[in-house]
């Protein structure tokens, strides 16, 4: 698990310094640096890890992102799991979710997510949909 910026989100609004936390949830080492390092230069606060099972165990810490950027197919917990179980835990169940996927949108529907990416990402897209969800 990498974190960026404060190890901490605290209660999902914005830090003191006005930034807005965004948990990464991508199995691609370079994609998920890029998509931290880009959105922290945009004065993000990001959290980073490589599938499921470590987004859960981060959420489950306490921190508590504005928006989780979601890869569907990871390795040891993929995205439509950690979806179920995100959903089924009404302490993080209302923290919206933008599904980045190279699977086409029809694939991705039941996801219940809150918006979709296709990859290869149009990363000022992706940072209009982040701002979207801050609070």
């Amino acid at each position: 698990m990498t974190l960026r910026g404060a190890h901490s989100f605290g209660g999902g609004t914005k830090t003191s310094n006005g930034r807005c936390p965004v948990l990464i949830v991508e199995d691609d080492n370079d994609l998920r640096d890029m998509m931290a390092q880009l959105l922290m230069l945009e004065g993000f606060q990001t959290a980073a890890v490589a599938n499921g099972r470590e987004a859960l165990e981060y959420l489950n810490s306490g921190a508590r992102p504005d928006v989780i950027l979601l890869d569907l197919m990871m390795p040891i917990m993929d995205g439509w799991e950690f979806r179920r179980r995100q959903q089924a835990d009404p302490a993080v169940a209302h923290v919206p979710v933008i599904v980045l996927s190279a699977l086409d949108a029809g694939r991705a529907m039941n996801v219940s997510a809150n918006a979709f990416l296709k990859k290869p990402l149009d990363f000022d897209r992706l940072i209009t949909l982040v701002r979207n969800y801050c609070h």
